[in-house]
């Protein structure tokens, strides 16, 4: 006889699952109790929110299912904002929850929740599992689910008695069958026929690359693309490091908190090429403007995001791996010179000279100076507010990563997420970017940070506001500043120092460079604390 707590943690272990985030609870214990007989790690996070957010990072950094674990009630509501995070920027995940006995649901007991419900719009799938039989099925399902077509979250509900209860056997499925689940992962011939012949007659091409090509593990691919034809490339946000930065055919982030050249490129251009993107209001405001102007082809593995945003001349379903070799082979084009020539002046003539302050740190610059002081291959978090766009557009790819909460845009995510990224890239360079705002809301994390010993450099940016919202009551409310004045208050250092973390506080970008050094060489974690003007704005 095998119980469901320990086909749970067997389905994991066929699933190669190496690590857990989460947070126990009565209804879930079974599950823990059964994980501690196996080489699965599971990570204490202080909060349920930052066991969605950690395995997010950890999905992000191996391209692989981040798996977080809650209780029922509170623990599993708690997981929501995460959860609606990894749906929005299609990240892969499997959100596991305890649920209370299968006898008294919907009898309001203590600590239920219809977590199911509650996350049906932005999950790809939840399951409610009632039978300990169909445990293996549900969990073969699920992670197939959670990392094809476009990937995303999927719910897993499992009521204590479910766990408790026990079968003869355990059996895991070799493969999957579910009826209306068939994502199409090789582009029609046909259409990207017709894509190349629309891209030969082209004169102002730019491709416009978004987190789809990362996600889908087609980076290389994608440049050799870009770099055989020539043509300029943009991205979204959440496309940042489908290029070096430094790579002459990469302009940078549109949008209304992009670069000028990049939002010139596209909007002057006569065929965009959008490659998993939905270019949302944020990366394009005025989307049909563009359609009038530029013919587009649109190339996604989820054809409910082809047209969604901008009107489509020719749509291409398919994983983008695979739609890019088959174009990559069939290519004859090189866009034309003066195009390219002119894109590069855009690029020249349009950077932007931060303001600077006496007695602060500039951090836009420093940002810049610090993608100069990491080792190949490492991952920058940023939050969001302020700090994200400087990030985003002054940090210099190379062959690294850069997350951020680009969909949702969730407060608090940076150091959750630098902790999966840390335990899945152990040797590499793992930087947290936040507000002195975003980072109270994370800062709990820092508890699991010290306990597992883990390398993670957290650089803060305190200006003592809301950023990015005080910024926005100083353009459109006449500088009324409501609610968002933090004061000078935590001591960001006296806190580092209870959680045994060293600290420095920089208040120029001269201490600022000097501290960083002195973090990188270190093997500890470390917080940077960078006094910034309430002033400098976001651009």
């Amino acid at each position: 006889m095998i119980s469901g707590a320990e086909i749970m943690v067997k389905c994991l272990q066929e699933e190669g699952v190496e690590i857990v985030f989460g947070y126990p609870g009565a209804v879930i214990c079974p599950f823990f109790d059964k994980l501690c007989d196996t080489d699965i790690k599971a990570v204490l996070v202080r909060q349920e929110q930052n066991a969605a957010h950690a395995a997010s990072g950890y999905a992000r950094a191996l391209l692989k299912v981040g798996v977080c674990v809650a209780t029922s009630g509170p623990g599993a509501l708690n997981l929501i904002t995460g959860i609606a995070t990894a749906y929005m920027d299609s990240i892969p995940m499997v959100a596991i929850t305890g649920q209370v006995r299968s006898d008294v649901l919907g009898r309001d007991v203590f600590q239920e929740a219809d977590i199911t419900g509650a996350c049906e719009s932005f999950v790809k799938h939840s399951y409610l599992v009632k039978n300990t039989a169909d445990l293996p099925r549900v969990f073969k399902e699920a992670f197939h689910i959670a990392s094809t077509g476009r990937p995303g979250p999927v719910l897993i509900d499992v009521p204590v008695d479910v766990q408790e209860g026990t079968v003869d056997s355990f059996e895991y499925p070799e493969k999957v069958n579910i009826i209306g689940y068939k994502p199409s992962v090789h582009g029609h011939p046909m259409q990207i026929k017709r894509a190349l012949e629309m891209i030969s007659k082209s004169e102002r091409p730019v491709i416009c690359a978004g987190g789809g090509v990362l996600t889908s593990g087609s980076k290389p691919k994608f440049r050799e693309f870009a770099q055989k034809t020539n043509i300029p490339v943009v991205s979204t946000m959440m496309g940042i490091g489908v290029m070096p930065s430094e790579d002459p055919l990469y302009v940078g982030m549109i949008g209304s908190h992009g670069v000028k050249a990049a939002n010139m490129t596209i909007h002057n251009a006569d065929l965009v090429i959008l490659c998993g993107a939905r270019v949302g209001d944020r990366a394009v405001a005025a989307p049909e403007q563009v359609a009038e102007r530029a013919k587009v082809i649109h190339i996604d593995i989820d054809p409910a995001e082809i047209g969604k945003n901008m009107k489509t001349t020719i749509p291409i379903v398919g994983d983008m791996k695979n739609v890019i070799s088959q174009m990559l082979e069939d290519i004859d084009y090189t866009a034309p010179a003066e195009w390219t020539e002119k894109v590069c002046k855009w690029e020249e003539d349009y950077v932007a000279k931060p303001k600077k302050f006496d007695g602060f740190v500039e951090p836009k610059s420093f940002i810049a100076k610090l993608s100069s002081m990491l080792r190949q291959k490492a991952i920058l978090i940023a939050d969001v507010g302020q700090n994200q766009i400087w990030c985003a557009n002054n940090f210099k790819m190379s062959d690294g990563r850069f997350f951020t909460s680009g969909g949702m845009g969730t407060m608090g995510y940076s150091v959750p997420a630098a902790v999966g990224a840390k335990f899945a890239r152990p040797n590499r360079d793992v930087v947290a970017v936040c507000g002195d705002g975003s980072f109270q809301m994370s800062l709990n994390e820092l508890a699991t940070i010290a306990q597992n010993n883990l390398n993670v450099k957290i650089i803060v940016m305190q200006n003592n506001v809301l950023g990015m919202v005080h910024e926005l009551q100083d353009i459109h409310y006449n500088g009324r500043y409501a609610i968002t004045e933090l004061s000078d208050v935590p001591d960001f250092g006296v806190i580092a120092k209870a959680y045994g973390i060293e600290s420095a506080v920089a208040e120029s970008n001269e201490d600022a460079e000097k501290y960083a050094e002195k973090m990188l060489k270190s093997d500890k974690p470390f917080i940077l604390i960078c006094k910034v003007n309430p002033k400098t704005s976001s651009r």
